[in-house]
């Protein structure tokens, strides 16, 4: 079992930054890697970016490509979302998760975090 505890969302202007933190604890987490998805009101959760625990790879969404950052601090067993140049259209719920990247960059979730609310005001 893996458990997942966010931290740092708010509130901010559209154009501010703010940094996500996803706390990460179980026996086995150092098998998992971790993501970040996020859902928006009315609609369905979404892949925002992910990370290999081990080598430190990163995958993206295109639409946060340049923006966002994911990585990942091996000593604090925690993982990071640094988000720049926010927008109202990144207003979400933000969840970690811990689970498998394969070939491809492909990134299947196991373990769910509780989420954090982003919300950009314009």
């Amino acid at each position: 079992q893996v458990q997942l505890v966010e931290s740092g969302g708010g509130l901010v202007q559209a154009g501010g930054s703010l940094r996500l933190s996803c706390a990460v604890s179980g026996r086995t987490f150092s098998y998992y890697d971790l993501g970040w998805f996020r859902q928006a009101p009315r609609k369905e959760r979404e892949f925002v970016a992910s990370i290999s625990w081990v080598a430190g790879n990163t995958y993206y969404v295109d639409s946060v490509k340049g923006q966002f950052t994911i990585s990942r601090d091996a000593a604090k067993n925690t993982v990071y979302l640094d988000m720049n140049s926010l927008k109202p259209e990144d207003t979400a719920v933000y969840y970690c998760s811990a689970g498998r990247l394969l070939s491809g960059g492909t990134y299947r979730p196991t373990y769910w975090g509780q989420g954090t609310q982003v919300t950009v005001s314009s």
